[in-house]
């Protein structure tokens, strides 16, 4: 825990969420020159707000000694939308803020929020006032602290759900966000709630999965523990079963164990992961009991484990009654323009519901049968279908080059044109395929899209193109899966593919998949006992 390092410094001299009055009370004022340094570059975040990457440097630039060169004068910032939810005036507020301010930028995250860019500091006083009049905020939507909860899209609606648990992710919202007890963690504590398995819980801090228990009904298994990065560790059961009203207090207590006993000298070493990997889950187990929590946990049953990814994109039936329509954008990317004409379009089918997914996906609910028709139709037109081809239904990016200052290659953008060239070279086989193939592509060893959790996952560097050249390309990562067979993906030595052959690589790599699977087979099955030949 010390010596502190210099982040670690910066949140002991001040609690980041105060620079929120400097924001409204100088900078807004002086400009993006007149912004403190270390407010800018650490506590800033606490507000959602991050520095884009200057136009023009290419990803040989990337890395911290270039910082001063690489810093443009613009933010990316992040809404929260905790559980995804959103109703039509927060959706057209959101997307009246991303035309007023944000040059009309706006992606879907995996992890439920909307990013925007081009966003200038004298304007962020005015985007908080319009955001807070409809109650969302960008409060610890980034930093040392707890990121936005992720909660089911058909959370309290899903047929298939075993607890709604929009209960305990408002409650979490409303007693912790923003408090300065919890806004000095080691490093970012990522959450998830799901009365299902819809919310990738394997890789988060902590995540309470729907379960019922046989003597006590319906409530949460408790993990703990999961994350990405340069170092991927899938989350371990506790073995505890938590009743709804009970989650926010277990939340409560996982964040204070790692608060006070997670690592602070290396960041590398920060997340929750290494302490729970040190520790072991038993003793993690038995320090949240009896020294937070003051009480023993209910030893509960494992969920079971879901075969394939739930997305929610398509038509399905609610317990309402009603429809859920979800829609696939090519790796989140929409803009203000698009959504507020989703709004538009949702009104006219008598939705006052919209949901963002872990998956850079989005639902509208409560659509009548009547309705149903033309709202596809309405949305299809936006290019946002609900009967997207697999290749635009399970592709994921990261930001990428254009704006991410750790990036070393292109990749949201790269994927809305890598999308419509594998719907067309695969256009023969997508009758065949009765199992999603997934492909996740990050612009850096971060993972902020989950490479190593894909069917096929590209992780960006810079590679030798064969001439000595260093260009964009990717380490690529197969077979990684969540659900059923839980694991990362295996890597090839010293296989990697230059930017320019994503396309020539995948489609090679899934038309082997077609020509050599078993009945039923899943891609991450396939790669396990795949000639090595075959995946190259």
């Amino acid at each position: 825990r010390e010596p502190l390092n210099p982040n670690e410094q910066v949140k002991k001299d001040d609690n980041p969420l105060n620079v929120r009055r400097r924001i409204e009370d100088i900078y807004a004022h002086t400009g993006f020159d007149g912004i403190d340094r270390t407010d800018l570059r650490n506590r800033f975040r606490w507000w959602g707000l991050y520095t884009q990457r200057e136009q023009g440097y290419d990803g040989t630039y990337t890395g911290d000694e270039n910082i001063d060169l690489l810093e443009a004068k613009y933010f990316m910032m992040r809404v929260r939308c905790d559980g995804g939810a959103l109703n039509l005036a927060q959706l057209r507020t959101i997307a009246g803020i991303s035309t007023e301010f944000g040059r009309n930028t706006a992606d879907l995250s995996d992890r439920e929020n909307v990013q925007y860019h081009w966003i200038e500091v004298e304007n962020v006083p005015e985007i908080w006032r319009r955001l807070e009049s409809v109650d969302l905020k960008t409060t610890e939507a980034c930093g040392d602290c707890p990121r936005v909860v992720l909660g089911s899209p058909l959370a309290g609606e899903s047929l298939d759900e075993i607890i709604d648990g929009t209960p305990a992710v408002e409650e979490i919202v409303r007693r912790y966000i923003g408090d300065p007890k919890y806004s000095n963690l080691p490093r970012k504590f990522k959450t998830a709630i799901s009365g299902q398995q819809d919310v990738v819980h394997e890789i988060n801090d902590v995540a309470f999965v729907g379960v019922n228990h046989p003597e006590h009904g319906p409530g949460f298994d408790l993990w703990v523990g999961g994350g990405l990065s340069t170092n991927p560790m899938l989350a371990q059961r506790v073995g505890a079963w938590v009743p709804l009203a009970e989650v926010p207090d277990v939340w409560e207590a996982v964040v204070s164990v790692f608060r006070d006993y997670g690592y602070r000298r290396l960041r590398s070493k920060a997340r929750l992961k290494f302490l729970v990997k040190d520790w072991g889950v038993e003793k993690f187990r038995e320090v949240l009991e009896t020294e937070y929590l003051k009480r023993p946990m209910l030893d509960g049953p494992a969920p079971e484990k879901p075969t394939r990814p739930i997305d929610h994109v398509g038509v399905q039936k609610l317990r309402n009654g009603l429809n859920a329509v979800g829609v696939a954008p090519i790796a989140g990317r929409v803009s203000g323009t698009i959504l507020a004409a989703v709004a538009d379009a949702a009104e006219k089918a008598g939705s006052d519901r919209i949901r963002f997914t872990p998956y850079q996906k989005l639902i509208v609910l409560d659509v009548a049968d009547e309705k149903v028709d033309q709202l596809i139709a309405d949305l299809d037109e936006l290019g946002l279908p609900a009967n997207p081809t697999p290749w635009r239904k399970n592709l994921m990016a990261c930001t990428g080059i254009e704006f991410c200052k750790l990036s070393f290659v292109e990749t949201r953008k790269r994927s809305q044109a890598l999308v419509p060239e594998l719907e067309q070279r695969l256009a023969d086989i997508n009758a065949q395929l009765d199992v999603p193939v997934t492909i996740n592509i990050n612009g850096c060893p971060n993972s902020c899209a989950r490479s190593q959790v894909a069917d096929i996952g590209f992780k960006g560097q810079l590679v030798d193109d064969g001439d000595g050249n260093q260009v964009e390309g990717f380490q690529v990562h197969l077979g990684g899966t969540l659900g059923m067979d839980a694991a990362f993906g295996r890597k090839l030595r010293q296989h990697k593919v230059t930017s320019a052959e994503t396309g020539d690589y995948i489609e090679r790599v899934v038309r082997n998949f077609v020509k050599h699977r078993n009945a039923g087979e899943r891609f991450s099955q396939w790669v396990l006992r795949a000639d090595e030949a075959d995946l190259r």
